[in-house]
């Protein structure tokens, strides 16, 4: 039944292909006798357009036929069957009228993107499991936990990142409390420790308790950062945000 169809389908659409109906629209080539001029032959476009419009009509024909073959295709069972007679007609399409099909099958429409539920009302979970860093705290100091991090409304902007703090005794602790950043200096030095590096400073207290670019050896009530941590800080953290250590 299949091999019948096929060569059914491939008859069919090679007489029309051998056929070249004209199409009603294509223009009739005048008669012409050896007395006539070449002035008074047609325009190159003229000749164009003549043989375009056999050619479409053509095209026409092959794609009516091959869409009633698709619908004889219909009827057989849908076993697979049925898409290896329509295969074997595109084919054959194809092959007297090369491109027909793709030309005039419409693209499938794209697949619709997919949509994401997002709860209402859903709380942020806390960004760092286990801290009690207020959401109102832009810079967020875990001492048991040598690390740091900068927030805006509780979501975590950078970090957490490693530091270090002052050492444990009342002299060189590092305060805990909430502190508001009170000044800024890039480049500063410790007159207290003869002149000791400080880059990237960043003050939140008044007792000289400061953000900056050190070793992780334990400090005398700093927090220390390596280079491009306190630098970072540096750049995003202003005077007045606050600073939440625990």
């Amino acid at each position: 039944m299949i091999n019948h169809l096929k060569r059914a389908g491939v008859a069919t659409l090679a007489a029309c292909a051998l056929a070249l109906p004209a199409a009603p629209h294509a223009t009739a080539a005048p008669a012409m006798s050896s007395a006539v001029s070449v002035g008074s032959l047609s325009s190159q476009n003229d000749i164009e357009a003549a043989f375009r419009g056999i050619e479409a009509g053509a095209r026409d024909a092959a794609w009516n036929v091959r869409n009633q073959l698709h619908a004889v295709a219909n009827t057989l069972p849908d076993n697979g069957t049925r898409q290896a007679v329509k295969d074997a007609v595109d084919a054959t399409a194809n092959a007297l009228f090369p491109g027909i099909v793709a030309e005039r099958t419409p693209a499938p429409a794209p697949a619709p993107a997919p949509t994401i539920e997002v709860p209402e009302n859903a709380a942020p979970a806390n960004p760092v499991a286990g801290s009690p860093c207020p959401p109102s705290a832009r810079v967020c100091v875990d001492l048991a936990g040598d690390r740091t991090w900068l927030q805006r409304d509780g979501k975590v902007e950078y970090g957490p990142v490693t530091m270090s703090h002052g050492a444990p005794s009342p002299n060189t602790e590092t305060p805990k409390g909430t502190f508001p950043v009170n000044r800024k200096v890039r480049h500063e030095v410790s007159r207290e420790f003869n002149n000791a590096p400080m880059p990237y400073a960043i003050y939140f207290t008044y007792n000289g308790h400061a953000f900056h670019q050190g070793t992780y050896v334990p400090s005398h009530g700093c927090i220390r950062m390596a280079q491009q941590d306190a630098a970072h800080y540096f750049d995003n953290v202003n005077l007045g945000d606050q600073v939440f250590i625990y």
